[in-house]
């Protein structure tokens, strides 16, 4: 029986608003990809405009098994993996689960949850970001926290209750 590696997920860094286009390039190569779009009002001079534009800029999520890792890194726009200690580090299927359903949809729903403070390694235990870890950066409000997520060291700012994130041990 021939030994099968499961594919894992990855963060590729790319040159600025170059998002899309590596989206397409490594599409086009058959990979497997996941760039987060949100939709924004941008204001010109002129005119006002709903556009997509990527959740995590300068950041495209890629599906792959061991043999696709130098066609995805060489595509052009590709800058680099996003890496601990010198190696490309896996994001966890939960996690792109919970980027997944965050774009989706919302929960708006304020649940008691524990205590947490800035600086706090927390999950998101409640809603559809459930799964999410990282590290508490800012409460902004009631239903606004900053945080830090773990495996790209990127801000993104959930609208959801702090009473929704638990306190990791650590």
């Amino acid at each position: 029986m021939k030994n099968i590696t499961p594919k894992q997920w990855f963060a590729l860094y790319t040159r600025p608003r170059w998002e899309k286009k590596v989206d397409r390039l490594l599409r086009e190569k058959g990979i497997e990809t996941y760039l987060p779009l949100v939709r924004t009002l941008r204001q010109w001079s002129d005119r006002k405009k709903k556009v997509e534009e990527p959740l995590f800029r300068s950041y495209i999520f890629v599906h792959i098994i061991p043999q696709e890792y130098d066609p995805a890194v060489k595509t052009p726009g590709v800058v680099r993996y996003v890496t601990f200690r010198g190696r490309a580090v896996p994001v966890p299927e939960q996690e792109i689960e919970a980027v997944k359903a965050y774009i989706g949809e919302g929960d708006d729903r304020i649940p008691r949850g524990e205590e947490v403070q800035v600086g706090d390694a927390v999950e998101v235990k409640r809603g559809v970001m459930r799964g999410l870890r990282g590290r508490l950066v800012e409460v902004k409000g009631k239903k606004r926290v900053l945080v830090e997520i773990e495996s790209i060291r990127e801000r993104l700012i959930l609208n959801l209750p702090a009473g929704y994130l638990g306190k990791l041990p650590g």
